[in-house]
């Protein structure tokens, strides 16, 4: 397998708050590590340390075996980071072809042709091909989550950060939205962060679990689901409801 990222022993804190405690994981080439915990547990900062919205103290990301620790934000973003976020945020006032359009071509650095094939492309995979010529503002929730999601992968990534992309949605939509994640996994390195188990159960190959900045338990998405200390602590479901 492809090794894509590989974080290293980082570290980040906040006066005494720690907010990422050495972690250290690596991520395959088709593969999805999915991340829970609880609120606070660092999950979103692992990701603004990733995209370099934040610096760490100490520790090294490499993305493709390039140091990237040092890099601004919208370098790592060239390199080919994606990131899809909880609220959707597309200009409204465009077609959900011409978002699609502006991240291939802005984000992904694709002119023209290139970039309207890749959009065409995009739009079939995440299930918008139909949708294509509607304004952007007037879909509903479930056509904007995956609208966000088309815009990451047009920005031609290699790995994409999902946050919380099933919030909000009911479970005939987290399913349909799932099927389009899982339907492209292979040809990613995703990180998901999400509150909702069974998304994970579908998509994730792996599950770490956070709290406080720091690594308690990875592994399996059914070993670490069905582990009590997950339910009881970091999911507040009984037994029975992860089942």
């Amino acid at each position: 397998m492809v090794e894509v990222l590989n974080v290293s022993s980082l570290s980040k804190s906040f006066g005494a708050i720690k907010v990422a405690d050495d972690l250290s994981f690596q991520l395959e080439l088709g593969e999805c590590l999915g991340v829970i915990g609880p609120n606070g547990a660092g999950k979103s900062t692992l990701l603004n340390l990733i995209v370099g919205l934040i610096r760490p103290d100490s520790g090294r990301i490499i993305l493709d075996g390039s140091d990237i620790t040092g890099l601004r934000p919208h370098l790592r973003a060239r390199r080919g980071i994606g990131r899809a976020f909880q609220i959707p945020q597309p200009f409204p006032h465009l077609t959900v072809y011409e978002n699609v359009l502006a991240a291939a071509t802005f984000a992904g650095g694709m002119h023209e042709d290139a970039a309207a094939e890749a959009a065409i492309e995009v739009l079939q995979l995440t299930a918008l091909f139909a949708k294509a010529e509607l304004l952007a503002g007037g879909l509903p929730l479930i056509d904007r989550k995956r609208l966000e999601f088309a815009k990451a992968l047009a920005s031609q990534p290699r790995l994409i950060l999902l946050d919380e992309i099933a919030a909000g949605l009911t479970e005939p939509e987290v399913a349909r939205l799932t099927e389009v994640i899982g339907g492209v996994k292979a040809g990613y390195a995703m990180i998901w962060i999400e509150h909702i188990p069974h998304a994970l159960r579908a998509v994730a190959d792996r599950i770490l679990v956070l709290d406080f900045g720091r690594k308690v338990l990875e592994g399996a998405p059914g070993e670490v689901m069905d582990s009590p200390a997950v339910r009881r602590i970091y999911m507040g479901f009984a037994a029975d409801d992860v089942a």
